[in-house]
Order: structure tokens, then sequence, then C-alpha cells
């Protein structure tokens, strides 16, 4: 049964892009679908690229075995889209075309500018689609049976072919596709745990003071992050970096203007609002009715705690279709990430600054698909290597390095005036390199029990740099434009007056 879901699921997704590649003749439809998404469908498609494998699996799991504790990535992941609807969405459209570094560059010409945007894109990409690999191998190697290679290479392959031959049309489709079979999935198990309870939430929460070996304090935060600096330091990560990861920030060039772009985020709020408060009746109903112990037998992080309560719950066949989600979850998230990374070297390194913008369509749609295939042998590679990794921290480094590197560089960019060429790569290059060196001294790859990566005391204490990383990209991009002397007073005012209008 699972077998059949999974390849209905990869069937449908093949029919969307076949159809997709019909209507991809040339690099405005690859990376941007043409700017002809509605914006109920750019919604409901950032939905679909949002709510990925950690959400899904890693705070079901995470609220099934600390408690309150888990719920934090269900609270940022959902006010990040305030950030990103108030501050961001609509510059971001008003100004770019395909990709952040467009943004960036239409105030500041440099290539050393779109040269490190353009890094930064690849890198937050990489990591994150490492994090979501890593998980898909491990997901298939238990539903189905198949090695770990072998499953990572499923994954690797039909994302490659999803955006070598569909570019965004498919990749919209399919996270569209994904975002219907996910809410669908979590609602149905949602009812069932909630008829459990009598459809009643004083039961519930009362029944669950004594579900858990936590007992009272399983609805106590203080669980698992007993710093209040490494709470704080999460969720400023979690806010913030969504504002900064270029696979969501691309999905506001496939929407004709800025009032769709605004109109896209409201619609990707509600059904992301609506799914994070379903993940309590995950979270709640694997601990009541799963147990920690069971969790925690199959997999020590509780990612498979959703799938086990649907068997427990459903039987085989819910547990099949709910697992056939996560597939699909998976795969929809890791291909917004090759195009983003891919539009990142094809657009910005080979059309911008080494064709110096000369370059045809073809040449650039050629350059698109191949940078695609690129991308994604990469990203295989990596995922093959990491496969005893720790990759939370993978996961926590891409929303760091997107709100330390990219977020400030973004704001100044449209508010304030005395910003320039300096500041920008001052910023980017600090918020970069200070998150990955933080998170390499941080007890993600430390510990001195050999739970880690590597068997020692961490020199950083805390799993997420955001509280430290962050506020050194603010403070890097405003002292490397005060160290340079150079202004550029016209181009601010012609940015600020398209940013705001589109004009």
């Amino acid at each position: 049964m699972a077998i059949a879901l999974f390849c209905g699921i990869v069937l449908l997704t093949l029919v969307i892009t076949y159809f997709a590649a019909k209507k991809t003749t040339n690099t405005s439809d690859f990376y941007t679908a043409g700017g002809g998404l509605k914006g109920w469908q750019n919604g409901t498609a950032i939905a679909g690229d949002y709510m990925s494998a950690a959400s899904f699996l890693g705070i079901a799991g995470s609220i099934a075995l600390v408690g309150f504790d888990g719920f934090f990535y269900s609270i940022g992941f959902l006010v990040a889209y305030l950030v990103v609807l108030y501050l961001v969405a609509e510059p971001l459209r008003n100004l770019g075309k395909y990709t952040v570094a467009d943004m960036i560059a239409a105030r500041f010409a440099d290539k050393k500018v779109r040269g490190v945007a353009a890094l930064n894109t690849i890198s937050i990409s990489i990591f994150y689609m490492i994090a979501q690999l890593v998980g898909a191998g491990a997901l298939i190697k238990l539903l189905l049976g198949l090695d770990y290679v072998t499953s990572v290479l499923i994954v690797g392959v039909l994302m490659t072919i999803y955006v070598v031959f569909g570019g965004m049309h498919a990749t919209s489709w399919v996270q569209i596709s994904k975002a219907v079979l996910l809410m669908a999935g979590t609602f149905i198990i949602s009812i069932i745990v909630f008829a459990k309870f009598d459809f009643s939430l004083t039961n519930m929460f009362e029944h669950m003071k004594t579900a858990t070996p936590l007992k009272e304090a399983f609805l106590n935060p203080g669980n698992k992050y007993k710093i209040p600096l490494e709470t704080l330091s999460l969720n400023l990560a979690l806010v913030l970096g969504t504002a900064g990861l270029p696979h969501i920030l691309i999905r506001f060039f496939t929407v004709r203007d800025a009032k769709t772009a605004r109109s896209s985020v409201v619609y990707a709020t509600w059904i992301i609002g609506i799914f994070y408060v379903m993940t309590i009746f995950l979270g709640f109903g694997a601990a009541a009715f799963v147990g920690a112990s069971d969790i925690t037998a199959v997999d020590n992080a509780g990612n498979m705690a959703a799938p086990l309560l649907a068997k427990v719950i459903g039987g085989d066949f819910l547990f099949a279709l709910i697992s056939a989600v996560a597939f699909a979850t998976i795969l929809a998230v890791v291909t917004g990430l090759v195009l983003s990374a891919a539009s990142a070297f094809a657009h910005d390194f080979y059309g911008q600054i080494l064709r110096r913008g000369s370059a045809s369509e073809k040449e650039q749609l050629k350059m698109a698909r191949y940078a695609s295939i690129g991308v994604s042998v990469v990203s295989i590679l990596l995922a093959l290597f990491a496969q005893k990794m720790n990759v939370a921290f993978l996961v926590s480094l891409a929303f760091a390095v997107a709100a330390s590197a990219n977020l400030p560089v973004i704001l100044f960019t449209v508010f304030w005036k005395r910003f320039n060429t300096a500041g920008a790569i001052t910023g980017m290059l600090t918020g970069l390199i200070s998150t990955v060196i933080l998170v390499a001294l941080s007890p993600n790859i430390w510990d001195p029990a050999g739970k880690a990566i590597l068997i020692g005391e961490p020199l950083f204490p805390m799993s997420n740099p955001g509280i430290v990383s962050i506020p050194l990209g603010f403070l890097a991009a405003y002292v490397g434009t005060f160290l340079s002397s150079s202004k550029d007073d016209a181009k601010y005012a012609e940015v600020l007056v398209k940013a705001n209008t589109g004009a």
C-alpha cells in the first residue's frame, strides 16, 4: 500500500512536469513561471514550499517528546510571515526580476555585490537541501526498506527532472499539490485525535498532564531549551530567517505586481497558520497514543512521530497515506531549493557577471538547466556523505545565514539612504562567515559524550547562533557603510520610489 501511494504521488508530479514543460520556453518561464501566477496559487505554493519535512515530521516529534518547547518552531515559522508581509514582499517584487541578487543590484550595480548575494543564495539552498535529502533517505529507508543511497538517489533524480524540464511552472504546481495533500492528511489525523478527547480542548490538556514522563511539565516551557538566551536565539533565527530564505523570496517574482505579492503572503499565512495549529494535535496525539519510548525506538529525534501516530489511530492505510504525504513534502521543498540555487548560478554568475548581460535567451535557458543538474549532483553527493550526520544544525544554519547575511542587506537597500556598496558586501560576508564559524564551534558539532559529529567541548555554547550572528550582520553592514566614502543619493531616490510604487 505504501509503495502504491508513493508511486501515485511520483506519477502525479511527473504528469504535472510534462504539462509544465510545454509552457517553459524562455528564461522568464523557467525562473518565474512568466510572472503569471494568481495570488491564491502563489500563496498555496509558498505554503507548500515552506511546510517542509522539518515542519511536518520534526515539529510533531518535538512536541511529542519535549512538549511546549517543540511548539516554538510552529510559533516562529508563523510569526515570520509578518516580517515578510510588512517589510520584504512588496519591495522585493518591485525591485527584483528573477533572484534576490537582482533586487540588491537594482541599487548597487557592482558585480561583487551580485556575486556575494548569489553565493549566499547557493550556500543557504545547499545547506537546506542536504537536510531534506538526508531526511528523505531516512524516511524511505524506514518505510520501504530501501537502502539510504538508493533512497537519496530516487529523490535527487526526481527533483532534477521537475526543475530541468518544468522550471518554475512545474515547481509551483508540485508545491500546490503537496500543500493540499499535507493539509488534508494533517486535518484527518487532527480530527481523529480530537475525537478521542471528545472534541474538548480542556480534556485534551488535562490528559496531557499525565500522559508523558514529563507529567505537568509537558505543558510548560524549559524542557529542552533551559537557557533563556538559547530560546531567544532560536526564535530570532526562525522569525527573521524566513525573510531571507531565497527559495521563499523568489516566489514573489512569479506574480504580476506587488499587490498580488501581498495577497499571496496573506493566503500563505492563513494556510501555514492553520497547519501549525494542527501540529498541536499531531504532537499531543503522538505523545498520548504512541508514547515517547516507542517514538524514540524508531527514531531518536522523533521524526517518525506523525507516521507512527497515523498507524496507531488509522491503521496501515492512514500510515501509508501520511508517509506518502511526507515524501511529497520533501519532493516539493527540494525542487524549490534547486531552482533558487540554479537561478543564482545561471542568472547572476553566468548571465550578469561572466557574460555581462549579453547572453541570448537560448543560452540563458540552457545554462539554467545545466546549473540545475549541477546543483542537484552536488547536493546528492554531499547528502550521501552526510548520512550519519545530525542534520538539525544544517536547517538552523540555513535560517541563521538567511537572517544574518541576507535580511540586513535587503532592509538597508530599501530603507537606508546612506547605505553603499561596501556596506552591502561587508554585511553579507560577515553574516555568512560568522554563522558558519559559530555553528562549527557549537554543540551541533562538538559533544563530550560523542552524541554529535566530533568529541569534545563546544567553544560556542548555543545550538543556534542567531543571537550573535544576526546583530553582527547588521553591525557589519552599518560599519562597512561608514568606513567607505561612496554615496549614491540619486540612486536611492530612484529605488525608494520603485520599491514603494513599482514605477
